[in-house]
């Protein structure tokens, strides 16, 4: 029996030994590359080693259009980016050139502030027909806009007429109110390109005025400033200018507007 003993205890002693010697040559195996494998994992390291490519800059918020956008703006010409300003006023300068000094020796005014001046012109369209018509409104409001270059108001009946089927509250008008540099740019069409396209214009009457030194005068027709298209409206209407100044009394006034170059009828 203890020879067998010792005989089975070498065996095992000789198959731990074989297993131990297998194990080793798999694990040299896998961690000894060989040729080609060694070229391999050599070359991993340089790959690795190569610097990250940087993304390019991105402007914040907006992205890669800004760039675009600021491109765009740099190729296009630099007249067309640089807005102009807006024309000074000919009849302002007229008005402070030429009327003043003329009124004050005429009048005999001492100070500059006495010479009246333009407050305001109101441009209105009274329409009869929007209580029946509902494009009346909408198309008389275009007129307005275009002539004057303001939007208007759409004024309102303030009490019931039953006669005219008016309520209270009814759109019956629209009108624009025009001061400061607009006021003189409307002013200086209206005399120099408006009035004269009047058919058989003989002259503005001096009947206008109200007293006060403030003058009012019906168009017929809308189109005769140059602003409306015949082809585009729907029908003829006609307006009310009224140009309110400073005037004590008409002939200041009437003076004031003659040397604006407004063509009233000649005195017989």
């Amino acid at each position: 029996m203890p020879d067998n003993e010792e005989e089975m205890e070498q065996s095992d002693q000789e198959a731990a030994e074989t297993i131990w010697e297998e194990t080793s040559e798999t694990v040299a195996e896998v961690t000894e590359p060989t040729g080609e494998e060694a070229s391999e994992t050599t070359e991993v390291p340089a790959e690795e080693a190569a610097p990250p490519r940087r993304r390019a800059a991105r402007t914040p918020r907006t992205g890669t259009r800004a760039a675009q956008g600021a491109a765009a703006v740099a190729d296009a010409p630099a007249e067309a980016s640089a807005e102009e300003p807006p024309p000074t006023p000919r009849m302002r300068d007229l008005y402070r050139e030429e009327i003043v000094p003329t009124m004050m020796r005429e009048f005999g005014f001492t100070n500059p502030m006495q010479v009246p001046r333009i407050q305001k012109i109101v441009v209105n369209i009274g329409l009869g027909e929007a209580l029946t018509n509902g494009r009346a409104m909408e198309s008389a409001t275009g007129d307005l806009t275009a002539i004057t270059g303001q939007k208007p108001i759409i004024t309102r009946a303030r009490k019931s007429i039953a006669g005219f089927k008016i309520r209270e509250g009814n759109p019956i008008g629209t009108c624009v109110t025009l001061r400061g540099a607009r006021m003189y740019h409307f002013l200086e069409r209206f005399i120099n390109m408006s009035l004269p396209r009047i058919r058989d214009f003989r002259g503005i009457p001096r009947r206008g005025f109200d007293g006060r030194g403030n003058f009012s005068l019906g168009i017929r027709e809308q189109i005769i400033f140059p602003e409306i298209d015949y082809n585009s409206i729907d029908r003829i209407r006609g307006l009310q200018v009224t140009i309110t100044t400073t005037a004590q009394d008409d002939a200041m006034a009437t003076r004031m507007l003659e040397l604006y170059g407004m063509p009233f009828v000649r005195e017989v």
